[in-house]
Formats: C-alpha cells, sequence, structure tokens
C-alpha cells in the first residue's frame, strides 16, 4: 500500500495529477479540491494516497488531506459507489460538508453530482450513518455517557461528534473535543471549530 507520495508536480489535468518521486511520475487521480489546493505544474506537493486494484486495471488516487481520503474510502465502501462517482462526490463538497450530511441524512445534498440519484444517494447515507453507530465505536465509558446525554439534550452535538467519526476520528477524540465548545452553536460550526481545535493539537 502506498501511504503517500511527495514530489514535484509534472502535470495537472481535469482529475488528475503526476507527481514525481525519485524519478517516476505518478499519476493520481483526484479531485476539484485537491487540483485547486497542491499548487502549480513545477511546484512541489504531497498526497495522500489509496491504490484501487481490480482484476482489469490498477489506480492510484491522492488527496490533499487525510479527510478527504477517509472520506473517499468511505464512499466507495458503498455498494454501487466506485471510484469514479466517489471524486465526482468530493469533487460537488468538502470533507466538513460531506460528513454533515451524512449525519444529518440530507442525501438530497449528494443528488446535485451528476450521476448520482436519489436510490444511490440515501443509500450512502444508509451505509455510512449504520458504520458509526455507537455500538460500532469504540470509546470508554465517560465518552459513552457524553454521547448519550448530547443526543437527548438536542442533537447539534451528537451530528457533530458522528460527522466528526465520519472524517476519522475516534468517538473519544470527537466527544472530548466537541464537549469544551458551545452547545448552542450550529451543527456546523462545531465541526469547523472542532476541525480547528484537532488541527492545532497535531
Amino acid at each position: 500500500m502506498i501511504y503517500s507520495v511527495r514530489g514535484k508536480i509534472i502535470h495537472k489535468g481535469t482529475d488528475l495529477a503526476v507527481i514525481e518521486c525519485g524519478g517516476v511520475g505518478y499519476a493520481c487521480r483526484t479531485t476539484l479540491a485537491t487540483l485547486s489546493q497542491i499548487g502549480r505544474t513545477g511546484e512541489e506537493s504531497m498526497l495522500y494516497t489509496y491504490l484501487h486494484v481490480r482484476e482489469d486495471n490498477v489506480e492510484l488516487f491522492g488527496f490533499a488531506t487525510e479527510q478527504e481520503l477517509n472520506c473517499f474510502k468511505m464512499l466507495i465502501s458503498v455498494s454501487g459507489v466506485g471510484p469514479k462517482a466517489g471524486l465526482a462526490i468530493l469533487s460537488d463538497t468538502n470533507p466538513e460538508r460531506f460528513a454533515l450530511t451524512v449525519a444529518t441524512g440530507d442525501y438530497k445534498a449528494f443528488t446535485k453530482t451528476k450521476g448520482v440519484g436519489p436510490k444511490l444517494a440515501q443509500r450512502v447515507v444508509l451505509e455510512l450513518k449504520d458504520k458509526i453507530t455507537k455500538e460500532q465505536l469504540s470509546g470508554g465509558d465517560a465518552s459513552e455517557a457524553f454521547f448519550e446525554a448530547s443526543a437527548e439534550s438536542g442533537g447539534n452535538i451528537s451530528e457533530a461528534i458522528s460527522a466528526l467519526v465520519v472524517l476519522g476520528y475516534s468517538q473519544t477524540e470527537a466527544a472530548s473535543v466537541v464537549a469544551k465548545l458551545d452547545p448552542a452553536l450550529s451543527v456546523e460550526e462545531l465541526i469547523r471549530q472542532s476541525l480547528k481545535k484537532m488541527a492545532a493539537n497535531l
């Protein structure tokens, strides 16, 4: 498994970035968001990667952030969603909005992507929400109690925690950060501030 590639950008296309590492050019299929973040041809960049292997094809996918990579891996785990559809969805959103859409069950937001109909959009939300149910998440008694209390108290906090879990954080990490924020904030703002705090602690 190739975890990441770092090197000079030697080519950029509509959904492709080629990164030269040690004299080898790695063609990475990617999103519009990543293409806008990695800089211009000739500059150095780094992409987090995912190697997709099929009987008739091997493709490398690259992303500017680990959050976007996590979203991509979750998307292609959904029945009926291939890499092409996964890139299309992530080109029309960002990890924060993706997590919010899944956590709130707003499947209609995914139908804005070309080629994604209502049935597939509903499947994405249903299958990914199922993956982050409380029973499947790790966490101590304290974080579990906090999750239950937050669910009873409103919903913004529990939805923000669920969204952060979609992005790859553990329930414990998400709950501990969200607990420090104002519960009156919107779900989107809770997610945004949580991500900033987590990034600052890296």
